[in-house]
């Protein structure tokens, strides 16, 4: 019974309904996925139901080549990537709680919402390219030959993202590089001294959340983001992502569900990988070519970052910088360099 089980259980002890002729649509033989994109279009098209409700119920629907061309799948993807965004930005334990621009303000120099959910979308909630070669969205589809989709839901996808960036935030806070403390340090811009940006709240590691900070950039989050997910999704099947399974006692309230997710997330033995990559990570440069005091050849080598083709360029350089860390993280981050 795919769609209409209300309507049967209003016949239930309806004695002078039982010559009613109640017009039916019936199919013979559907796999899963066919009945999945039955649900999907009975239940989202016409109601506008949260589509993203409808792909936690049928992760399977993830998988489908054909589903691509269709309009709900980018629906799902963005969809989701606002859903994460939001959860990112009010949830009190994430790095990114009230750091994030939802409303697009000029005067706030925060990533905006927009942004976020573009980076989500070009990283963990991307589908899977064969023409690329490289690899697909942790949260969106796979290749036939890659196996199923993860059956996460949207807390744990929450979850999994929190983690990491917090994971991150300690390795920077723990980081001794020039490049950390040289953001720690006040410095002068023309003879006068940078003052501690409003937004930065008192305890914040300004190398991490600074102004001059590459981390709390446009193409940062993108970076970031687009290593985790890369390295993950390339390393799922040796990571056994997919053991990792939705709590039964999860709760419907979105913070109390992803506060469990967390807690079951940092028993899996998975961690260990994102937490060696956050790790490695701290290590490279993160300061902004407009970081005072910078020496004019690391200024200039940093403007490629700026723009659109930033992206690609900072994402290259992070996987080049993880390819000599060595361990399982080096030799994945080795062996994406040579498909990109």
């Amino acid at each position: 019974m795919i769609d209409g089980q209300h309507r049967l259980w209003a016949f239930e002890g309806a004695s002078k309904l039982e010559n009613f002729q109640l017009p039916v649509v019936a199919f013979v033989g559907l796999d899963i996925s066919w009945q999945a994109y039955l649900f999907w279009t009975i239940n989202i098209k016409p109601k506008r139901i949260n589509p993203s409700l409808a792909f936690d119920l049928y992760p399977l629907l993830r998988n489908e080549d054909w589903l691509d061309r269709a309009e709900g799948h980018m629906i799902y993807r963005e969809t989701r990537a606002q859903e994460l965004t939001e959860i990112l930005w009010s949830y009190p334990e994430s790095p990114w709680y009230d750091r994030i621009n939802m409303l697009g303000e000029r005067q706030n120099r925060w990533v905006t919402q927009s942004a976020w959910i573009k980076s989500l979308t070009a990283s963990f909630i991307r589908s899977w390219d064969r023409r690329s070669g490289t690899s697909g969205g942790l949260f969106g589809g796979r290749s036939k030959n890659e196996g199923e989709v993860l059956g996460w839901s949207r807390a744990q996808q929450a979850a999994f993202l929190i983690f990491a960036w917090r994971k991150f935030a300690s390795s920077v806070a723990a980081s001794k590089d020039a490049w950390a403390e040289g953001l720690r340090r006040p410095s002068k811009v023309g003879g006068e001294k940078v003052q501690r940006p409003d937004d930065v709240k008192a305890g914040d590691d300004l190398a991490f959340f600074g102004a001059y900070s590459l981390i709390t950039t446009d193409q940062g989050v993108r970076g970031f983001l687009h290593v985790i997910n890369d390295l993950c999704y390339q390393r799922a099947s040796a990571l056994k992502l997919n053991t990792w399974r939705p709590d039964e006692q999860a709760s419907a309230n979105p913070i109390a569900a992803v506060e469990i997710a967390l807690r079951s997330l940092e028993a899996q033995e998975f961690t260990n990988f994102v937490t060696s990559i956050c790790n490695a990570l701290a290590s490279f440069d993160w300061r902004t070519s407009s970081t005072p005091d910078l020496e004019e050849p690391k200024r200039r080598a940093k403007l490629v970052f700026r723009g659109s083709g930033g992206y690609k360029e900072l994402r290259t350089q992070l996987l080049e910088h993880l390819s000599s860390s060595g361990g399982d993280v080096g030799e994945a981050s080795k062996r994406l360099l040579g498909r990109i």
